[in-house]
C-alpha cells in the first residue's frame, strides 16, 4: 500500500483556540463559555507529503492535551506508513496500551484525546498519499484487512471478528449503489447552531427562520438551565418550525436521573425525538432508567459524544441505554475505534447519528456517516448527522451543505487541515489574535 522508504520525518502539534465564547457560540447548560479549540497535529514525510489531525477541546486545558500528544511522538517519528498499516492494530495498541502512559487512562481522558489527534493525522496522511478522501480510502481496504486493523479487545463477548467480516461482506455487493446515491443526493443532517443556550430569543428566531428558508427540517435546542426557561425556548422553537419538523433536545449532562425524567416528561408536549446527554455520560444504568421513564412519551435517549471508548459503547448498546448512538471523531482513539463502535451499533440495531458540534468536527465526522451507510448499516432513513455552522472558513476543505444535506467530499484526506491564516491568527498564546487579546 505504501513505500517502506517513505518515513514520517516531522511531527508538530499546536494549541489552536477560537474565541467562540465572545458570541456564546457552542454554549450549553454545562459549558457556558466555550472557546472551540483543538490540539492540532501536523505530520510531514520524507517525500514531502503532509497529514493533519486534531482533537477537540473547549479552550482551557488544550495545552495539557498538546503535551500528551507530544508524549506519543516517538511512536510515529521516523516510522513509515508501510510499517504502520502492515500491522495497524499493533501500532494502535502502542499508543493506547503503552505500559506507563496507559496509567493516565487507560483508553480514556487526555490520552485518548491525544491518540485521536495522532491517529486522525495518520489516516489523513495515508488517504492523501493515496489521493483519496478518507471515506473512499477506508472503503478500498479489503474487508478482512480492515477488520484485522481494529483492536477488538474487551468486545469479544459482544461480537466476533468472523461475525464482523460476514456483516461487512453482506453489504459489499450493493456498496457502490449507496455511494452513487449519496453522490447524487447527499446525506441527511440536522442543525444545532440555531439553539445555543446563550443566544437571545430574538437571535434564535432569526437563525431558525433563516434555516427554515434554506430547507432545514430537523433542529436541536439546548436545555437544562431551568424547566421554566426550557419550556419557553421549546415553545418558541416548536412554534417556529411547526408540527411536521423534527426537534431534538440536549441537556449536556446537567441533570440527575430523576430530574431528567421529570423535566423531559414536562417537555414531552413539544414532541422531541430525543433527549441527548441527559445525565453523567458514564452512567449506563442511569441512561437506561431515563429511557424506561420516557418510553410512554416516545422520547429516545441519545448519547456518545463523551463516551470514552468502545467498551463503554458496548455496555450502553447491549443494555439498550442509548437509542441513538452519537459517535464523535475526536473523543475516542481514531478511525478504527469509531468503526468498531459503529459496527457494535449495527449489531445491537441502534442508529448512528454522529456528533459534530465543535471546530472541525463536521469536516471529520461526515466521513463516518458515509462509512456507516456505505459499508456497515446500509441505512440512512433513521439517522442524521449533526451540523453546526461555525468556523468552517478556517479549513482548507470546508464541509459543504446543500439542501440541508452533507455533500460527499472528493478532496483527498480527512478534512482536518486548517488554513495557514487560521493557525497564525489563533495559535495560543502566540497567534496575532491572542497576543492582542492578552496584552
Amino acid at each position: 500500500m505504501f513505500d517502506r522508504s517513505i518515513t514520517i520525518t516531522e511531527f508538530e502539534v499546536k494549541d489552536i483556540r477560537y474565541p467562540t465564547s465572545q458570541e456564546l457560540d457552542g454554549s450549553d447548560s454545562m459549558h457556558t463559555d466555550p472557546d472551540y479549540s483543538a490540539a492540532y497535529v501536523i505530520l510531514r514525510t520524507s517525500d514531502g507529503h503532509h497529514g493533519f489531525g486534531m482533537t477537540f477541546t473547549l479552550g482551557g486545558g488544550t495545552n495539557v492535551v498538546v503535551e500528551a500528544v507530544r508524549l506519543l511522538q516517538p511512536k510515529l517519528l521516523h516510522k513509515s506508513l508501510h510499517d504502520i498499516f502492515t500491522n495497524y492494530r499493533a501500532f494502535y495498541r502502542s499508543l493506547t496500551q503503552d505500559s506507563q502512559l496507559r496509567w493516565l487512562g487507560p483508553e480514556k481522558g487526555v490520552m485518548a484525546l491525544a491518540a485521536a489527534a495522532v491517529t486522525n493525522a495518520v489516516w489523513d496522511l495515508a488517504a492523501r498519499m493515496q489521493g483519496k478522501p478518507l471515506w473512499r480510502f477506508v472503503l478500498d481496504i479489503p474487508i478482512a484487512d480492515l477488520v484485522a486493523m481494529v483492536d477488538w479487545s474487551y468486545t469479544s463477548d459482544a461480537i466476533s471478528e468472523d461475525e464482523v467480516v460476514a456483516m461487512l461482506e453482506d453489504l459489499l455487493p450493493t456498496r457502490e449503489e449507496r455511494v452513487a446515491e449519496v453522490e447524487k443526493g447527499g446525506y441527511p443532517a440536522y442543525i444545532t447552531s440555531v439553539g445555543w443556550l446563550g443566544y437571545s430569543d430574538e437571535k434564535v428566531k432569526r437563525l431558525t427562520k433563516e434555516k427554515l428558508g434554506e430547507g432545514w427540517t430537523a433542529f436541536k435546542m439546548k436545555v437544562g438551565v431551568s424547566l421554566e426557561s426550557d419550556m419557553k425556548r421549546a415553545r418558541l422553537l416548536r412554534d417556529l418550525i411547526g408540527p411536521a419538523n423534527t426537534l431534538m433536545m440536549d441537556a449536556n449532562q446537567i441533570w440527575d436521573v430523576n430530574a431528567a425524567v421529570s423535566n423531559m416528561k414536562a417537555l414531552a408536549v413539544f414532541r422531541p425525538l430525543w433527549i441527548e446527554e441527559p445525565t453523567c455520560p458514564d452512567d449506563v444504568e442511569g441512561h437506561y432508567a431515563i429511557y424506561q421513564g420516557l418510553r410512554e412519551q416516545g422520547i429516545g435517549v441519545a448519547t456518545g459524544e463523551m463516551c470514552q471508548n468502545r467498551i463503554m459503547f458496548k455496555q450502553f448498546l447491549s443494555r439498550n441505554a442509548m437509542q441513538f448512538c452519537q459517535i464523535d471523531s475526536c473523543r475516542v482513539a481514531g478511525v478504527t475505534e469509531v468503526l468498531a463502535i459503529m459496527i457494535l451499533a449495527r449489531k445491537f440495531g441502534v442508529p448512528v447519528c454522529p456528533h459534530a458540534g465543535g471546530v472541525g468536527l463536521c469536516e471529520l465526522v461526515q466521513h463516518y456517516a458515509y462509512l456507516d451507510y456505505f459499508m456497515i448499516s446500509g441505512r440512512m432513513d433513521d439517522r442524521r448527522c449533526e451540523y453546526a455552522e461555525h468556523l468552517h472558513e478556517h479549513f482548507t476543505c470546508p464541509v459543504e451543505i446543500r439542501n440541508a444535506r452533507y455533500v460527499l467530499p472528493k478532496e483527498p484526506g480527512f478534512g482536518a487541515e486548517m488554513t495557514r491564516e487560521a493557525v497564525e491568527t489563533y495559535e495560543f498564546p502566540t497567534g496575532t489574535f491572542w497576543r492582542e487579546f492578552l496584552a
